[in-house]
């Protein structure tokens, strides 16, 4: 579940980000299938946004906006843009899960699950980093 995307985590980036952590772990609900067509397209579960869930992603948001560089934030992350999902499948490939059978191919989402950590992808390197909370 992606709640945002920054160019560079600083420091008041980690320790806003480790305030948000403190809200973990978080119960979500899943609500069924969705589909994206942005630049690419996307197949996903997508998530109930809650008042939980919409108050974290919240402060993720503020946290990465407050020291990124204007400009640099991906503007489906912000709230009230923003679209909780899990991503099952992405391609460039325009229209390319619109067959309404795909969703019927799909195993159920689990009812819910539980959000237990954030954590970051560097997409150039590949690193994974879990963000602790704040003691």
């Amino acid at each position: 579940l992606t709640l945002a995307a920054c160019p560079e985590l600083t420091a008041p980036i980690r320790w806003g980000l480790a305030e948000a952590a403190a809200a973990l772990p978080l119960p979500v609900r899943f609500t069924g299938v969705v589909r994206f067509e942005r630049p690419t397209s996307v197949l996903a579960w997508a998530l109930d946004l809650d008042s939980a869930l919409a108050g974290l992603h919240r402060r993720v948001w503020e946290a990465v906006a407050s020291d990124s560089p204007p400009g640099s934030l991906n503007p489906f992350h912000e709230p009230g843009r923003w679209i909780p999902h899990v991503t099952l499948g992405r391609t460039r490939r325009a229209g390319a899960f619109v067959d309404r059978r795909i969703s019927e191919l799909l195993p159920t989402p689990p009812p819910s699950v539980r959000l237990i950590a954030l954590r970051s992808y560097d997409t150039e390197t590949g690193a994974v980093e879990v963000l602790e909370p704040r003691p």
